[in-house]
């Protein structure tokens, strides 16, 4: 059983899959807002994070967003996936934006600078970028989330489950974001055992996103952690993941997955048998909610998601943390009152 967060039970409709490219020939239809009250013409646009369709994680709740709206409203869609380094990101959102594609939505920070660019050059278009800083620009409308209060609850979990009393965290880089994945990890640990050794390691410095599908860097980590005395790793580092969960599994630890319920999605029997929880992050419902508000009022808005409106939390698949959830709940609804304040970085 999953801990299931929906952000609004309105979304709560079916989904169906769709391509990888474009399921429609893009024409000329209209770069105006107005084109969004119409189903029948609505074109959503969508550049991925590093790692694209079929990462296991971050991007792949966004697809599922977008099949949503796909599937409710009609609406073709496209994908388009970046280079490894990222460095063509404002050149996808300008091929969108040329053919004809409202809204565009980013998925990741790392479009941050690249759409605050390009969204000026389409004032008329409605850009929605997921996770990051708020944006100065009108029409960019970005979807943030409180991951430093979902991952104290996995933190809390790691603490409670390890027998070692040394726990470890492998990040894509060492951004603003990864580091509230860290922070929250880290005080949730420390509330249930404070003398918790938490080891950290990012796959990529700065910004950079290479560290979001670095595999082998996470397999190293995991192995050093590993061998070095932790028992449970928390990657927060997109498809990384598949470099540091075989550890997991080939020395007998265990691991906790991100934003999915990785339980789930890995597909692979030995794999889910080393997976403690995830630390649920529902982007699939910011994506959706955003291209519903485009469609209904013609733009859409900034929203900031927590544990107090179900847009984060954890997993319990797999049955491994059932006899600690009254524990982790109690965590839950303290954070949610205000009783714990969970800082985005660590002192």
């Amino acid at each position: 059983m999953t801990t299931t967060l929906a952000v609004a039970a309105a979304a709560a409709l079916a989904l169906s899959a769709c391509g990888s490219s474009s399921d429609d020939t893009a024409g000329s239809g209209s770069s105006s807002s107005s084109s969004a009250t119409s189903a029948k013409a609505l074109k959503v646009g969508m550049a991925f994070d590093v790692g694209g369709r079929g990462d296991g994680t971050f991007n792949d709740l966004a697809v599922k967003g977008l099949d949503k709206a796909k599937t409710e409203f009609g609406a073709t869609t496209e994908e388009l996936s970046p280079k490894e380094d990222g460095s063509d990101r404002a050149d996808l959102l300008r091929q969108l934006a040329d053919d004809g594609y409202n809204p565009i939505v980013g998925v990741g920070f790392s479009y941050g600078e690249a759409m605050d660019t390009v969204a000026k050059e389409y004032p008329d278009l409605q850009f929605v970028r997921i996770d990051g800083d708020p944006s100065q620009v009108p029409n960019v409308a970005v979807q943030s989330f409180a991951e430093q209060e979902g991952s104290y609850l996995v933190g809390a979990a790691a603490a409670l489950k390890s027998k070692s009393n040394h726990i470890g965290f492998i990040g894509g880089n060492e951004s603003a974001l990864i580091t509230k994945f860290y922070a929250g990890y880290v005080q949730g640990a420390k509330a249930v055992k404070n003398d918790i050794k938490v080891d950290d390691k990012r796959l990529a410095t700065g910004d950079d996103g290479a560290g979001f599908g670095n595999i082998d860097g996470a397999k190293v980590a995991a192995q050093a952690m590993y061998g070095n005395g932790a028992d449970i790793i928390y990657t927060a580092a997109g498809g990384s993941f598949n470099g540091s969960f075989p550890v997991a599994a080939s020395t007998g630890n265990l691991a906790i997955g991100v934003d999915s319920d990785q339980y789930e999605t890995v597909g692979d029997p030995k794999l889910q048998k080393i997976i403690l929880t995830s630390m649920i992050k529902r982007v699939d419902n910011a994506v959706y909610l955003s291209i519903k508000s485009f469609k209904d009022t013609g733009k859409a808005s900034g929203t900031a998601y927590g544990l107090k409106d179900e847009g984060v939390g954890y997993s319990t698949s797999g049955g491994k943390v059932d006899d600690i959830k009254s524990k982790l709940d109690d965590y839950r609804q303290q954070i949610i009152d205000g009783k714990i304040k969970v800082s985005e970085t660590v002192s």
